[in-house]
């Protein structure tokens, strides 16, 4: 299954989600392989970090940020069972080669009062994809969510009724994932029964489920 986490709205935490997504199935014995298709390279900062404190390598990262990504990421998936692709953000020719290739399109969300959430132009270019791509399933993921908000359950309220949908799961505004992110580890590496670790596991339980 190739999961792309795309939204042309920077600071959204796909790199975290990618990571922790390609983490977590890595650790329960699957093949994985994270493509970084955004030209800042965070995911590749991240294992090139991981790789100087020393810590295992648990899952292949590779740096892919160009259009032809929707011909060579199939390529990878021959010998992975999970290929997770961190999109760029406001780069629409690297954004349709991610949308061409993905089986399951993950759009992450912060709760918000305002349309901020669902990019006109981003939802434009999954209809676009659908064209070519009909099957291709897509869901926003709700990302750093603050402790018993209103605004949090508003938000999934009213995405409960969009296309896409959104996913179940839900992910807490923790400091852990800054903690994470700057030492080129994963929160269940800090501390596995954490509640960040938690929302995690279901997260990436509740993605699997739309595995081919």
């Amino acid at each position: 299954m190739i999961v792309a986490l795309l939204n042309q709205k920077g600071g959204v935490g796909k790199t975290t989600l990618a990571v922790h997504l390609a983490g977590e199935w890595a650790l329960r014995g699957k093949r994985v392989t994270l493509i970084d298709a955004d030209p800042q390279g965070s995911a590749l900062d991240w294992s090139q970090q991981r790789a100087r404190e020393n810590v295992a390598r648990l899952f292949g990262v590779v740096g892919l940020a160009r259009d032809t990504l929707h011909r060579e990421a199939p390529e990878i998936a021959r010998d992975a069972d999970h290929v997770v692709i961190d999109g760029p953000p406001r780069v629409a020719g690297l954004m349709r080669s991610a949308l061409l290739a993905a089986d399951l399109v993950l759009i992450p969300v912060q709760p918000s009062p305002f349309d901020g959430w669902a990019s006109a132009e981003m939802l434009d270019l999954l209809r676009e994809a659908r064209i070519y791509r009909p099957q291709l399933a897509a869901r926003f993921v709700l990302n750093r969510c603050g402790a018993r908000t209103i605004i949090a359950r508003e938000t999934a309220e009213t995405l409960a009724d969009h296309d896409p949908p959104v996913l179940m799961s839900t992910i807490g505004q923790r400091v852990v994932f800054a903690d994470a992110a700057q030492s080129g580890r994963l929160v269940f590496e800090f501390a596995d029964e954490s509640p960040a670790a938690r929302e995690i596991t279901a997260l990436a339980a509740e993605v699997a489920r739309f595995a081919p």
